[in-house]
């Protein structure tokens, strides 16, 4: 049951915060065309995917209860897996935009392994803070 909670946590974030990213900078800035270069494919699109993935690792590890958040796999499963799963469903569902030539590919890759890293030294970080 924690890791469901964990778990649930994280898709509500990551849902909301894609969602938020979907309406506020594709609808906007980059429009049906996509981007058009690499710099802007990093500022419009994998950094704030980098924003979202961290936010959803951090709330998941954040609802982690503390008798399995000393357990360091369990916890990493708890944090990680929503965003994993998406990558994996989202990888999937355009494998012919992402295949492993891709360079986007790539790309999501490494903002998913950042993030998951980021959320999980974000929880650490306030865990130490707190007396």
């Amino acid at each position: 049951m924690p890791l469901v909670r964990a778990w649930a946590v994280g898709v509500v974030v990551l849902v909301v915060t894609e969602y938020v990213q979907m309406t506020l900078l594709y609808g906007n800035l980059v429009g049906p065309r996509g981007v058009g270069s690499f710099g802007a494919a990093l500022a419009l699109v994998h950094l704030p995917n980098l924003v979202c993935v961290v936010l959803a690792t951090w709330a998941a590890a954040r609802v982690h209860p503390v008798p399995w958040r000393k357990m360091p796999a369990r916890h990493v499963v708890a944090a990680c897996a929503v965003p994993v799963t998406a990558q994996l469903l989202t990888v999937s569902l355009h494998w012919e935009r992402a295949g492993l030539s891709s360079p986007a590919m790539w790309m999501s890759t490494g903002v998913l392994l950042a993030g998951c890293a980021l959320g999980l030294l974000l929880e650490r970080w306030r865990e130490e803070e707190r007396p």
